[in-house]
């Protein structure tokens, strides 16, 4: 069972100020936060991509790159990368070079993102959003199961017989397929025997047990052992010494980021009954102190399988202090509870249950 934090490089303007730090020093505070996530044990970090003002990760790979020689276990991670709206070959050596630096600690997860930014701002058409995901990651896993590769599609110019380097340390260079539920995503994971990740950002949880199973169930008649599947989901939450101190620094911040993004999408203003409702044990959010949290996690472990969990923090604009004592909280006393009662009850040891 993996446990890490990820993140998408919030600047939005400060609850308490009003003040909106720049790119520069949210992107140092990022790598800060990595570094420690390394230090106090957790398993894996990841970096989102965004192409807007309110968030600094439009360079995923090299986020993570320069927190790569900082760092000695930890996993680093796109989270996700969107993959509909770049070049198949450019993101392979992208994250090849990172995976060198990093000495064979790189992954990504790849999807066709939840806002649409990328699309007009490098050119491509939105009616083509699912065409453009498929072929492209057709493209891509060509070219990290072999050194050459021949191409010919409807959204890139063709090649033939071309080497692109450099090539990573890890063969295969793992490729996640993230998801926010989507049914035919699931399946596409399950055929193709690659990773899924599920983000499970409001309502219950368990509501993505069918989605689990299509991807059991897709990957099982594709002939992929299902032992070997592994399911990640990334969620919300904060972690600090008390539940009371969580939600009196979490909510502000969360509120005003839900109300802003909100407003495109038509959603109602976001209030505490609704978070109240979220953070309960049936609910997507991850709030409280390192027990409430553990617990949490332990149960909808139990629920829907996952061997990796993310801790998406924070969101909004959060002082970067607090950042790092949730992270710290979250390697020190939440992850090792988590662990601790996941090896109770799994039925080999190493062997993780789906």
């Amino acid at each position: 069972m993996e446990i890490g934090v990820d993140t998408f490089v919030e600047t939005t303007p400060d609850v308490q100020t009003g003040v909106t730090m720049s790119h520069a020093q949210r992107l140092r505070e990022v790598v800060e936060e990595i570094v420690l996530a390394d230090r106090v044990g957790l398993d894996v970090f990841g970096v989102g991509e965004h192409h807007r003002k309110e968030f600094g990760d439009s360079a995923t790979a090299l986020v993570l790159a320069a927190a790569a020689p900082m760092t000695k276990r930890i996993r680093l991670t796109s989270s996700i990368t969107v993959l509909s709206a770049a070049d198949p070959v450019r993101v392979f050596q992208e994250f090849a070079t990172f995976d060198g630096i990093s000495n064979g600690r790189a992954e990504m997860i790849v999807g066709r993102g939840s806002m649409v930014d990328a699309f007009p701002l490098f050119g491509y058409d939105l009616k083509d959003y699912e065409a453009l995901f498929e072929e492209k990651l057709e493209l891509l896993l060509k070219l990290r199961d072999s050194e050459k590769a021949t191409w010919k599609g409807g959204h890139r110019p063709a090649f033939t017989n071309l080497g692109v380097y450099p090539r990573p340390v890890q063969n295969p260079l793992p490729v996640w397929i993230g998801s926010g539920g989507n049914p035919e995503s699931a399946i596409r994971a399950g055929v193709l025997g690659l990773p899924l990740v599920l983000a499970i950002i409001g309502g219950s949880p368990l509501r993505f047990a069918p989605i689990v199973q299509l991807y059991k169930n897709a990957a099982a008649r594709a002939g992929h052992d299902e032992s070997k599947l592994r399911v990640a989901v990334h969620s919300l939450g904060f972690v600090a010494e008390s539940t009371s101190l969580a939600v009196d620094q979490y909510f502000p911040p969360t509120q005003a980021s839900f109300d802003l993004f909100g407003k495109e999408r038509g959603w109602g203003t976001y209030s505490r009954s609704h978070f109240d409702a979220e953070r309960s044990l049936e609910g997507g959010l991850y709030v409280g102190d390192p027990e409430t949290v553990a617990n949490k996690i332990i149960h909808m472990r139990k629920h829907l399988g996952f061997t990796r969990f993310f801790l998406h923090l924070p969101v909004g604009t959060m002082p970067h202090h607090e950042v790092m004592r949730a992270i710290e909280l979250l390697g020190t006393e939440v992850a090792p509870r988590v662990r601790e009662e996941i090896a109770r009850w799994e039925p080999e040891e190493g062997m993780e249950v789906l």
